[in-house]
């Protein structure tokens, strides 16, 4: 199972070395790790997507939670979030190939930004599925590269009801 944790961190050096050595150490992968400044430029905040069971979440929050650079950790668990992820792809796009491959990347709301005489290169974002299903859209034509950011995170705003306060 995926678990998404977001961990905000005093924005000094050595802290992301810290949790990944943490996560190291402990024989944990991580999926997928995010890190950036906030909007306080002395706190970065991490998304990291760790898979595995309740108790691995557990160990790992506890671990956490005993690093001085750690400001905050929130579990995501049973939470409605908004997930992205951006990824450059480079794809094989010989000339007669071309009007087809735009085709696909306008389906999938992606943008060209660089291009060359044999591969066009194409920034796709948004949740996983999609960056997936994109990739598995342009296996047939040839992937020359993959770059990803990997996933950031934030819950969604819950609404209030009108009646409340």
């Amino acid at each position: 199972m995926k678990h998404t944790i977001s961990v905000l961190v005093q924005n000094l050096p050595g802290v992301l070395s810290q949790i990944a050595g943490l996560f190291a150490a402990r024989s944990y992968n991580i999926d997928s790790l995010v890190v950036g400044r906030t909007e306080d430029p002395s706190l970065s905040r991490m998304t990291i997507v760790v898979i595995g069971d309740d108790k691995i979440l557990e160990q790992v929050r506890k671990q956490l939670g005993k690093l001085l650079a750690v400001v905050k950790i929130v579990d995501y668990v049973g939470e409605d979030l908004v997930q992205r992820d951006l990824m450059l792809i480079k794809v094989s796009a010989p000339p007669e190939k071309r009007a087809e491959i735009q085709a696909v990347i306008d389906m999938f709301d992606a943008n060209v930004v660089d291009f060359g005489p044999k591969f066009v290169m194409v920034e796709v974002a948004g949740p996983e599925e999609k960056i997936e299903a994109f990739i598995d859209t342009c296996r047939p034509y040839g992937i020359k590269d993959v770059a990803r950011t990997g996933m950031i995170a934030m819950p969604r705003q819950r609404q209030k009801n009108r009646n409340q306060s």
